[in-house]
């Protein structure tokens, strides 16, 4: 099994490189570039996806943003990453091919299982016991996995996500985590995205390390103080990627596994059970 892994001291080079590189830019961007026709342009390490709103982002904040993708395994990693299986609040389990968009969710308390595809938003549902087999009922079924899906998921891979369609970034100011920490904080608004657009979010991003260790949700983006604020802690590293889980308040994402292959039926079969 491939495992990427770099040494503290190329990490912090590689993610020093990038915020200079960005940071130069907000400081240079509105000055005139000269010799621009001897400059060969490196391809972007991080490229945004369609949608992304880069025109209102600040410069800075997409330095940054670029920093926490280095710092997390990279962006090559990430998007070499296939099947990624976590817990949600100990109330159900899931497993993404985040390569086809097939989804399992299993809410063993209720009996129910979920195998959908959120790209194309079709699959089957077993519902307390039994499969659903009206095809409004399926249909609606379908759209709840796909929202619990885009809220699970958010709360583990938030960080490779600052640069997603219908974002728009801003650098607010440098501030303290809740446990004291100096970070650097990121604003994320979101223009006709998800299933919660009014939303907003302040991401803290820590200088020593460029990684995000709080999180502050705000119900509405018109609102002054956060609804709630969490700490996005405890990292480790799984094949390849740093991610948060099994947090200090014991909130959101636990069991973290990825694996390169995963059979089929997993995705095909309500009575497939994991190892």
């Amino acid at each position: 099994m491939f495992r990427f892994s770099i040494s503290s001291k190329l990490k912090t080079r590689k993610i020093n490189s990038i915020l200079l590189v960005g940071l130069g830019l907000f400081a240079g961007c509105s000055g005139q570039q000269e010799n621009s026709d001897t400059i060969n342009e490196e391809p972007d390490p991080n490229p945004a996806a369609e949608g992304f709103n880069e025109k209102e982002s600040d410069v800075k904040a997409i330095a940054w943003a670029d920093a926490v993708m280095t710092a997390q395994g990279g962006r090559q990693q990430w998007d070499n990453t296939r099947f990624i299986q976590w817990n949600f609040f100990g109330r159900r389990d899931l497993i993404w091919d985040k390569q086809t968009g097939r989804v399992r969710i299993d809410a063993p308390n209720d009996s129910t299982t979920f195998l959908v595809n959120v790209l194309d938003e079709t699959g089957k549902v077993l519902l307390r016991g039994k499969e659903i087999k009206d095809p409004d009922s399926l249909k609606n079924l379908v759209s709840t996995a796909k929202s619990i899906w885009i809220n699970d998921s958010y709360w583990l891979v938030m960080p490779f996500k600052l640069k997603d369609s219908g974002v728009t970034l801003k650098y607010l100011r440098e501030d303290t985590t809740a446990i004291g920490e100096m970070a650097h904080v990121l604003q994320l608004s979101f223009q006709e995205v998800g299933d919660t657009p009014e939303n907003k979010y302040e991401v803290f991003i820590t200088e020593k390390d460029s990684l995000v260790k709080q999180w502050a949700y705000f119900a509405q983006a018109t609102q002054d103080s956060a609804s709630a604020i969490w700490p996005w802690d405890n990292y480790k590293e799984y094949n390849g990627l740093m991610l948060s889980a099994d947090r200090s308040d014991n909130k959101g994402p636990h069991d973290v596994k990825i694996f390169d292959q995963v059979p089929d039926a997993a995705f095909e079969d309500f009575e497939w059970k994991s190892e």
